[in-house]
């Protein structure tokens, strides 16, 4: 593989799952960052601050229950291909990959050492 493959963007997303996913994202912009437009979008609620999206997840008690962890998604711009690498590596399928958009993309893997994390971007 060469260099270019592995290269990533910043933290695009961080992912809490919640029981009560308006509540967190208030309690969010308003006791720790201070600021921050809230945002729904089909039962799932957004804060973004400075380019980087805080998401409120419903919980999932088999998956990723509330108060669980708290999955970070790194920005790429071709996930089929960056889940195929991570796969190779020893990561584990966790969960999708799931169209948010029409242009966007995100899914979940379990990394060697037990941890879930997240791959966003173009399909």
């Amino acid at each position: 593989m060469n260099r270019e493959s592995h290269q990533r963007g910043p933290v695009r997303a961080v992912m809490f799952f919640v029981d009560d996913q308006e509540a967190a994202a208030t309690w969010y912009r308003d006791n720790i960052l201070g600021t921050g437009e809230i945002t729904e979008n089909e039962g799932y609620w957004f804060l973004n601050v400075d380019g980087t999206e805080i998401g409120f997840h419903p919980a999932d008690p088999d998956r990723n229950p509330s108060g669980g962890s708290v999955v970070v998604y790194f920005a790429t711009q071709h996930l089929d291909r960056a889940r195929q690498q991570a796969l190779q590596a020893n990561a584990t399928h966790h969960r999708g990959p799931l169209d948010i958009s029409a242009d966007r993309a995100i899914c979940q893997l379990i990394d060697p050492f037990g941890n879930v994390f997240g791959l966003d971007g173009h399909r």
